[in-house]
């Protein structure tokens, strides 16, 4: 973790001028945290990761936010060190830097036309990059694991593990839905509300493009149909037509489009179930998990819910066509 005399050390690498001070984490993710580091040129957003990405991936990541910044999306900037470099090392730590956005708290409940708007953006950027496919946004969990994750939550008495238990052969079912992308495009892949903010001006800003990589454009505006239509068929339709009207190429017809948001909503289901039970976690990170699951669980994805957001379109169906 860092501590309030690196500010020093990475002010001057990345050029800020001098440090005042270092404070936080003030925001804190699965994969990292963000500090905020005051100099005599502003304020500025350090990215701490606990997994810190390869050359390869930080490069692209900046890469392909840098671009988005170009084409007016609005992201923070990206600040690279006095040498060019995107990641330093730092008392043991990894960290990058970004231009500091004041940003409000996550909320599926955004303006669902503004998101389709910026998603369309996204899907448009062109970007020819060079991360493959990744099995966390295409490949099941399988029938076999979450069984014996029910299973384990139920013998450790864990959290939820009754509505893990209640939902568990849903899950499977959802797998059975999976199809490999076709529309492969450089996506965000990580657009979910922690990664689309709003800010005090009312506007919406992305952030976190540490995950970009190809996908299927269409299965990326299943997930934010999920997520910001929050089940609601005038915001489902809302964010799909401004999509449409902004020039997106996904389109959403069929429960097979829903497979980057199974998998993915999957994964992240697993990997908190599994850090829970894992005996090496420590009792204050477990309970870090525990809302976690708790969400994942009560918010899940269904095959109930995929049909009701396909019913939502199909209403809108002519409308939809005549903009594509």
């Amino acid at each position: 973790m860092l501590r309030a005399a690196d500010q020093y050390g990475i002010a001057a690498a990345y050029g800020l001028g001098e440090a005042l001070s270092l404070t936080g984490p003030v925001a804190r993710g699965v994969l990292g945290q963000v500090w905020r580091l005051q100099t005599e040129r502003g304020d500025w957003a350090v990215k701490e990761t606990f997994d810190p990405l390869d050359e390869r991936e930080a490069v692209e990541a900046a890469a392909i936010q840098e671009a988005a910044t170009l084409a007016g999306i609005p992201t923070p900037r990206v600040v690279r060190t006095l040498d060019g470099e995107i990641q330093l090392a730092c008392a043991g730590d990894v960290v990058r830097v970004y231009e500091w956005v004041e940003l409000g708290k996550a909320d599926p409940l955004v303006d669902p036309a503004a998101v389709g708007r910026l998603l369309a953006a996204i899907h448009l950027l062109g970007f020819a990059g060079t991360m493959p496919l990744d099995p966390w946004y295409t490949d099941p969990v399988g029938a076999a694991r979450w069984r014996e994750l029910a299973d384990a939550m139920d013998a450790a008495s864990g959290p939820c593990a009754a509505m893990l238990a209640a939902r568990c052969e849903e899950l499977i079912a959802l797998e059975d839905l999976l199809e490999p992308p076709r529309d492969l495009a450089t996506c965000h892949r990580d657009l979910w509300a922690d990664n689309v903010l709003p800010t005090p001006g009312g506007g919406l800003c992305v952030i976190d493009w540490d995950n970009s990589g190809l996908a299927d454009r269409s299965q990326e505006l299943a997930v934010a149909l999920f997520e910001f239509g929050a089940n609601d068929a005038a915001r489902t339709r809302a964010l799909y037509r401004s999509y449409v009207e902004a020039g997106g190429p996904g389109r959403v017809s069929r429960r097979g489009d829903f497979s980057m948001a199974i998998a993915q909503v999957g994964h992240i289901g697993e990997m908190g179930i599994a850090a829970w039970l894992a005996p090496d976690t420590p009792a204050a990170e477990r309970e870090v998990w525990v809302p976690r699951i708790e969400e994942f669980l009560s918010l899940m994805l269904t095959r109930a819910l995929i049909d009701d957001i396909l019913a939502a379109l199909q209403d809108d169906e002519p409308d939809c066509t005549a903009l594509g």
